[in-house]
């Protein structure tokens, strides 16, 4: 077997053995660049562990208004629950329930035939105090004449009958106040409607005994409901009732009309807590012509909640709420973290809150994305500014 040797020109095995040594010094170079950076990135790695690169805004005041969804009741604006006062027998009814009354229209007759009796009692009863008096007066008159003569009356015989002829005048107005008394249960014996209204509900029918509440039956005769003005009643917690006012505009939907807002005006406060909801008693005026609302139904109620006092308004980032406090992030002016315990108040939809503290004045910087990572004393670095920001500037 013979083995053939290749000659190579001189020049090409020089140019080789050049491009070999480049491509080894290169390689050299990327190594070292890339062990360059990776030293670099650990330095910034660690850097930002111990200074931060942060956002910041500057503390600025305003009022902020905010919205709370509370659960609500609608209620007749007037109800009354409607009893007989004398025990006595339905005679007619005029309503049903459903029926929309009038104010002083008659919905139900009574009878109670012994107040008849009574009544005719009473009135022999001042006709025999008429003739009662009458006598005692002549007596008296007759006796005032013949005294007139001296010696022929005593004088306490005149007083005796002087007090007769009083004391039958007085049995005279007694009767007559029996009388007005049966007089007017026969009054009551006619039920009618106090306010305009509708009839909701009816516990007697034709001839049925009724009497007054707690005697006979403990339900009503009948209920009326005033309808076509109704309240809306809410209970704010004791948080927010410090925006609260009479003046305020509220609105809200119902279950059975998901896709209807009805509006309604704060007219009345309570004015204190409720010792065991610790909450305000609201109520608002709904007039309700269209008849689509009805009692008792529950309402979900947006209520705006106006900011009275000009406080910090923060992004809600901003605030720290850790296990050991509420608190901001704060850059002194030697570029320090300083935490600031504040209380925070009413949030916005937009995601802004306000807070209340000490130690704080109006351009103090503050992180806009706070944690509780960054301790108090951190060193921290401003975020530098992107071509997007330095655009926006510009513009």
């Amino acid at each position: 077997m013979k083995t053939i040797a290749l000659k190579m020109p001189v020049k090409l095995s020089t140019a080789l053995v050049a491009l070999i040594a480049c491509s080894l010094t290169l390689s050299s170079c990327g190594d070292k660049k890339e062990k360059e950076k990776e030293d670099q990135a650990a330095e910034q790695q660690e850097q930002g562990v111990d200074n931060p690169v942060v956002e910041t805004v500057s503390l600025q005041k305003g009022k902020l208004t905010s919205n709370i969804q509370v659960p609500g009741e609608l209620a007749p604006y007037q109800q009354v629950d409607l009893y007989a006062k004398v025990s006595s027998y339905v005679k007619q009814l005029k309503v049903d329930v459903g029926s929309e009354v009038h104010s002083g229209q008659v919905l139900m007759t009574l009878d109670a035939p012994e107040i008849n009796s009574q009544l005719a009692e009473a009135k022999a009863r001042i006709a025999q105090q008429t003739a009662a008096y009458a006598a005692s007066k002549s007596n008296y008159d007759r006796l005032v004449n013949t005294a007139k003569t001296p010696g022929t009356i005593a004088q306490n015989d005149v007083d005796q009958a002087a007090a007769k002829k009083d004391a039958d005048y007085a049995n005279i107005e007694a009767a007559k106040s029996f009388y007005k008394q049966i007089s007017a249960n026969l009054e009551y014996l006619v039920i009618r409607a106090p306010f305009d209204g509708v009839i909701t509900a009816r516990n007697v029918n034709i001839g049925a005994y009724v009497g007054p509440s707690g005697t006979g039956s403990a339900l009503p005769v009948l209920v009326l409901q005033q309808q076509s003005r109704m309240r809306l009643i809410v209970s704010i917690p004791e948080a927010y009732t410090g925006g609260l006012s009479n003046k305020d505009e509220v609105s809200f939907t119902v279950r059975s009309l998901p896709n209807e807002t009805f509006t309604a005006k704060v007219v009345r406060l309570s004015g204190a807590l409720d010792a065991r909801l610790r909450s305000e008693r609201l109520e608002m005026d709904v007039y309700n012509k269209n008849k689509k609302l009805l009692p008792g139904m529950t309402a979900e109620v947006n209520m705006p909640l106006p900011s009275r006092d000009s406080s910090f308004i923060v992004p809600k980032a901003a605030v720290v709420r850790s296990t050991e406090k509420v608190f901001i992030v704060k850059v002194d002016s030697n570029h320090h973290a300083k935490w600031v315990d504040v209380k925070p108040g009413l949030e916005d939809g937009s995601g802004n809150i306000e807070i209340f503290g000490k130690g704080m004045t109006v351009g103090d910087k503050i992180l806009t994305k706070a944690t509780d990572e960054i301790r108090d004393g951190m060193p921290l670095r401003d975020k530098p500014a992107t071509k997007d920001d330095e655009k926006g500037g510009d513009e």
